[in-house]
Parts: C-alpha cells; structure tokens; sequence
C-alpha cells in the first residue's frame, strides 16, 4: 500500500469548531473576491474535514473555477486529462504491480536472511540490518509505505525476538523505509521528472549515492544508540552461513540490478525498465519460488488498480491546482520574496528546505510535487541550482515529511504493523530524525553527492 493509499482512505478528524471556522473564512474570502486565498483556504477546509486529497484538490479549484467565471468550468477536467497524459507516468503501475510481487511473492524473506548474515556481527545487528534490507529493497519497489508494510513486518518481529526495544525497533524502520523512494526506482522522481520536464533516468542516477548516504548515517546512529543501550552483536560472521543466504538471494537481489543496470547502460527507459521488473517478478514469485498463486496474483493485480488509480487521481487534481497558481504568477510573486536572496544559493535552498519539510508534514508527496514543482523550481533555477540536484532535495525532505505528524503515513502503517500506538511510534522514530536530516544537508549543499553519477553517465 502506498503513500497515496493511506491518504485516500484516511480522513482527518478535527474539532466541529475548527471546521465551521474554516468554512466561514472561505466564505469571507469568496465575498470579499480574494479568490486565490479563497482557493488555498477551500483547500485547507476540505482537508480538514477528511475529504481525500485527491478530491480536495480538484474540489477546490472548482469552485474557484465557478467562483472567478474567468474560464469555462470544462477547464478543469481538460487540465487534469492533461496533467496525467504522459508517458513517463505509464511506469507507475507497473512498478507498484512489480513491488506487490515482490512482497506477496516471498522474495522479501531472502533478501532479510542474506541481509542478518551480512551484517548482524555488528553492534546492534539487526538495526544495520533493517537499513541493509531497505537498500536492497528500495531497488525495487519505489515506495516508503511498501517498505514499511513488506519488509516492516519481518523486521520488527526479528529485532522484538531478539530484545530489541519496540520502539527502537519501529523507529529504525520508519526512517530506514524512506530511503525506499530515494535510491532507484523512485515513484516520487517519475512525477517530479514530469512536472519539472526532467529526465527520469538523470534522476533515478542521482538518487543512488544519497539513498546510500541516508543508510550510512542511519548506521552510525544505530551504532551510538546500541552503545548507550547496551544492544549486543546477534550474530557472528560466517562465511559459509554468508554464502548460504546469498544463494538463495541471489536471484533477489538481481532485481535492483536489473532495474538501474538497464536504465543507466540506456538498455532500458524507466517504463520499460518497470515492465521488466515485473515480468522478473513474476517468474521469481511463480516459477523459482513457487509462492505466488493464482488468487494471490489477482489479489495483488486488484491492489495495483486501486493503487495506481489513487495516484493518478491526485496527480490530476494537483495539476489543475498548479495549473491555477501558474496562471495568477504565483512563481513570479515567490521568486519577488526571494530577490534579496537571488545571488545567495545556499540562502534559497535553506528557505525552500523549510518550506519543504513544513509541507511534507501536512501534505502528500505526490500532491506536493504536483503542486509545488512549477512554483519553486524557476526559484531554484534562478539561483543556479540544477533541476536534477532539486528533484533529489525535493523528494529528500518530503520522505522525511512522512515520518512527521500530523500526516506522518509511515508511522502510521507502522503503528499497525507493529500493534503500538502512533505516539509510540513517534517516539522511537524521532532519534533517526537526527542522521536524515544531516543527510539532507549535506546533500542539498554538496550538488557533487546527487550529480556526480548523472554527469559520469548522461552529461
């Protein structure tokens, strides 16, 4: 299940009295025809009350379509029709279809076993392996939640038999799922790469070397806690045990090469790369494994429909939302906030960071791409950044953003899986908060880390 999924299905509760206030305000603005806030504000009331983001966005800008009669209300839907008519957007199906396999196929189990005999020596074993695993598994299904939900399950059954702290044990989870959409294949780099006119493949190589950035801080946190806690090695290291869990992993852990190998040597583009992945998939799950059946494989076919269709739900309602905040030149009125600040790169991208990490902790990611794409993007280029280094810096913080309340869609997967509360939940993921967002940093202020392997293979 994907970040899109949870947001589909859960709603918002707040106070009758914070909702009634929102409505009076939009109705305030629309008197008053401050129609832009008023279309911010219908946005925020809607979103409130629990509607789903996908509706709240494409309600709102009707109404504000109605509102202003500045252009026929059937604007909207050739906007949204064209917001997802690309054929970039083709790889979304097909890679959740390919990370479905991949978890309901019995691939996910090697991946782990050859993962603990790699690196459970180490103090606090399982802790590295949990990120190990993640980075492995990122290189096929594109999407924290699928990480959470797949591979969650086993890892935080292994570290809670092994005496590891719930919470720890929740906590290293969360943050190390997020490295899922960073390293290749990326559902949130295929929509930036569409909003932003990017080529995906630039993108997919340049989240490589910060998705292994990420683990490796998460690694030196795990390293420090489990002194302070006093968590012990769980295994010892044994090459034979070693290459035992590699045989059998071994057609696993193809996958990922598969998957990058043919879009960095151009054998494939990203789509056809996805077909790839899933034809794979399907020949693991049922013909090497032989643990994908016939109603599992409808089972997972129908959560891929519902899936992809959230999804390109919201991407078109955010593209009509875009479409609108383009249109009245909010770009331009952004970009005039941000002169004084034109000429100092490192002073934008800490106030875009901001905004960023802010939105994520409210908003969707694929809304939030969507939406914000055409708005910070020509700042950001304006002050010399390269549109592939941004896309890395965008879906960076927006990751982190899932980790984070009130949305926070991870914890909440988590908090499921693991049977704890989400406070609980919160609780343990906040030490791992600490290396991510030094990862951030250093990527956003180090272009090199995100350009180097696009300029070695495309430029």
């Amino acid at each position: 299940m994907t970040e899109a999924m949870i947001s589909a299905r859960r709603g918002s509760p707040v106070p009758p009295v914070v909702a009634a206030l929102a409505v009076v305000g939009c109705i305030a603005l629309a008197f008053f025809e401050n129609y832009l806030s008023f279309l911010f504000a219908a946005l925020f009331t809607l979103l409130v009350c629990g509607v789903p983001i996908a509706i709240s966005l494409a309600g709102s800008c009707l109404m504000y379509v109605l509102l202003t009669g500045r252009v026929p209300d059937v604007v909207v839907v050739h906007r949204m029709v064209n917001g997802i008519d690309s054929f970039p957007l083709l790889a979304i199906p097909f890679f959740i279809l390919a990370g479905n396999l991949m978890n309901n196929g019995g691939i996910t189990t090697p991946i782990f076993d050859f993962a603990k005999a790699l690196m459970g020596w180490m103090r606090g074993g399982l802790g590295h392996v949990n990120v190990g695993a993640s980075i492995v598994f990122s290189g096929m299904s594109g999407a924290a939640v699928a990480d959470a939900g797949g591979l969650g399950t086993i890892e935080i059954k292994a570290m809670r038999d092994a005496g590891y702290d719930q919470e720890f044990a929740v906590g290293i989870t969360a943050a190390s799922s997020t490295i899922g959409p960073i390293i290749p294949p990326s559902l949130p780099m295929v929509i930036y790469g569409v909003m932003a006119s990017v080529s995906v493949g630039q993108l997919f190589a340049a989240g490589l070397v910060p998705g292994l950035l990420m683990g490796l801080t998460l690694m030196v946190m795990i390293t420090w806690l489990s002194r302070r806690r006093g968590y012990k090695r769980d295994a010892r290291f044994s090459v034979s045990v070693l290459g035992k869990t590699f045989s059998r992993a071994f057609l696993s852990l193809l996958t990922p090469v598969i998957i990058v190998g043919g879009i960095v040597t151009g054998a494939f583009t990203p789509t056809e790369a996805a077909i790839a992945a899933v034809v794979y998939a399907l020949i693991l799950g049922g013909l090497v494994y032989r643990t994908l059946t016939w109603r599992r494989l409808l089972k997972v076919s129908m959560e891929t429909i519902e899936t992809t269709a959230v999804i390109l739900f919201i991407v078109a309602g955010a593209s009509i939302f875009a479409w609108i905040l383009t249109s009245n030149q909010v770009t331009q009125h952004v970009m005039g906030l941000l002169g004084p600040f034109q000429d100092n790169p490192i002073a934008v991208l800490l106030i875009i960071n901001l905004v960023l990490i802010v939105v994520g902790c409210f908003m969707e990611t694929i809304a939030a791409i969507t939406i914000l794409v055409p708005v910070l993007l020509p700042v950001a280029v304006a002050s010399g950044v390269d549109p592939v280094h941004f896309g890395v810096i965008m879906v960076l913080n927006l990751m982190i953003g899932l980790l984070t309340p009130p949305v926070g869609m991870v914890l909440y997967v988590l908090s499921r899986v693991s049977h704890i509360s989400f406070e609980k939940c919160m609780r343990g993921t906040l030490p791992f908060l600490i290396p991510l967002v030094v990862a951030l940093l250093l990527v956003t202020f180090i272009p090199a880390i995100s350009l180097w392997l696009p300029t070695l293979v495309y430029r």
